[in-house]
């Protein structure tokens, strides 16, 4: 008698509460090389693992990219004064802010369970989101030219309302989505966010008002909506696709 399949692994997520960007990177980094490790020992248990979180102090993070520190519009000392920390950081993109009010979400994920190339994962992340805010009534759309969920693309009220950065290192993801909940707006004025000047960003506060629902409500469909996309990914992955090569 054939042997059954073995079960997929569950995606385990694991809330941080607000947290410095600084102890979430080396978080994320010992996740990942435990993912890695794992895969490497022949095992795909634990290879699906989600941050969500908040991050307290405030934070500019700026990446390695040419052009990337011209986007930042205020220096260090400035930042300092508002009680922003700057940190260079590792993932792809260019420069973003974090705060308090914003939910973000690491996945470390090992991307050969899911079948996914970077392309194929940057759309889930943004399909999570997409129907996070329909279950707001808000209607989040891709732009073609811009990585991350806008409102109204392609019209001249267009809004970033969720912004996107990643790193894969041997095929496992690191860093990942920002969604603006109840952020404090003012401070992306510092920056030119994600090196797009010509577009505003926004929130669900200054969307809904009043309706604007608590974050941690918010964390909770987003949790769904990502363990929806994993397990469909999942079911529809045979078995790990063939590597790529690794970073």
């Amino acid at each position: 008698m054939a042997e059954s399949p073995p079960n997929p692994p569950s995606p385990v997520f694991e809330e941080l509460g607000r947290i410095a960007y600084r102890e979430a990177l080396e978080l994320q980094r010992q996740r990942h090389a435990e993912v890695v490790g794992s895969r490497e020992a022949g095992s795909t248990s634990g290879g699906l693992h989600v941050f969500l979180l908040e991050h307290d102090p405030p934070v500019v993070t700026i990446t390695r990219r040419p052009g990337a520190r011209e986007h930042l519009l205020v220096s260090a000392r400035q930042l300092a004064e508002r009680g922003i920390e700057l940190v260079e950081t590792d993932r792809g993109g260019d420069v973003t802010y974090h705060g308090p009010g914003q939910l973000v979400a690491y996945p470390i994920l090992d991307l050969n369970l899911l079948g996914l190339r970077i392309n194929t994962y940057l759309r889930l992340l943004e399909e999570v989101v997409i129907r996070t805010l329909a279950t707001y009534e808000l209607v989040g759309e891709r732009d073609p030219d811009a990585t991350g969920v806008w409102l109204e693309p392609g019209t001249p009220r267009a809004r970033k309302i969720a912004a996107l950065g990643v790193r894969l290192s041997r095929w496992c993801s690191m860093h990942g989505l920002a969604l603006n909940v109840d952020p404090d707006l003012g401070h992306f004025d510092l920056i030119v966010p994600c090196g797009i000047a010509d577009r505003s960003v926004t929130s669900l506060r200054r969307e809904l008002g009043d309706r604007c629902p608590p974050l941690a409500e918010v964390a909770g469909v987003l949790r769904a909506e990502f363990e929806r996309a994993i397990r469909a990914r999942l079911e529809a992955t045979p078995g790990p696709a063939p590597r790529s090569p690794g970073r």
